[in-house]
């Protein structure tokens, strides 16, 4: 019986990681504060991002294995410090910095806490398909998941497909963890930075025979791209270097060995 349970898992848990969540409006997050003049560096994250990430090849990695137990420490503060405020507070820029540098901290977070571990998707229940549906952080009192984060915050809250450049799922086919912490001064050019990167990439968009692979995020999170193949291929030649044709044949790919350093 259990060999039998294992075998349809096995079946069953590609077809899960390919039901991406909607887009799922939280009101209780709908709300800021727009005379607000709080701010936050993110130094924290930041003197991490600059110690632990590396690059090799087109990709961007982190060197979990490499995390240092004065570093956990400074990683569980940040996180702390972020949770300890409620954003709401806060302006709209200033929020949307906090929620993707949490989800991104919260991330790293699981994998250094699981470590060595080969895949994201190996974490969470024995029926999940990764850790996304699990309780990570606590903020105004209330759970929160990875996917209420991405899904029920920020795609509903900002409806703009950037943001799928700027979450990172610790995954090699996911948009890079950018080098620089958001900030809410500068939020719109490193989002440009981070969707051009990842489209001139070969884990964005590929070239192989007659056809074009393109990450399954623009499979998964169509609607979020103007719903469409060709609002698709519209949106990735915004930032292509050579513009991908109108009439691709297409294919989708998307690799989910964890993101870390290879030797």
């Amino acid at each position: 019986m259990l060999q039998r349970l294992t075998l349809l898992l096995g079946l069953l848990l590609p077809l899960i990681a390919h039901a991406a969540p909607k887009a799922d409006y939280w009101a209780m997050w709908d709300a800021h504060n727009p005379d607000s003049q709080a701010t936050f560096t993110h130094h924290s994250w930041q003197v991490l991002l600059d110690k632990y990430l590396q690059s090799q090849g087109q990709h961007t990695l982190f060197n979990y294995a490499a995390v240092t137990d004065d570093d956990k420490a400074t990683l569980n503060h940040y996180i702390d410090m972020l949770t300890a405020r409620d954003p709401r507070t806060l302006t709209k820029d200033e929020q949307y910095a906090y929620w993707v540098n949490l989800y991104n901290a919260a991330t790293v977070k699981l994998i250094i806490e699981n470590y060595p571990v080969s895949s994201i998707t190996k974490l969470g229940g024995l029926f999940s398909f990764g850790p996304w549906d699990d309780d990570v952080v606590s903020v105004a009192g209330e759970p929160l998941t990875l996917n209420d984060i991405e899904h029920r915050i920020l795609r509903p809250l900002w409806p703009d497909p950037r943001t799928h450049y700027a979450v990172n799922c610790a995954s090699l086919g996911c948009p890079d963890l950018q080098p620089q912490a958001f900030q809410a001064d500068t939020l719109d050019t490193q989002l440009e930075q981070a969707a051009y990167a990842f489209i001139n990439s070969d884990k964005g968009v590929a070239k192989q025979g007659d056809r074009w692979v393109l990450s399954s995020i623009y499979d998964w999170f169509q609607a979020d791209f103007g719903g469409d193949t060709q609002s698709v291929i519209a949106h990735i030649n915004q930032y292509r270097d050579t513009a991908l044709p109108k009439d691709a044949r297409i294919d989708y790919d998307y690799d989910w060995d964890l993101n870390q350093p290879r030797d």
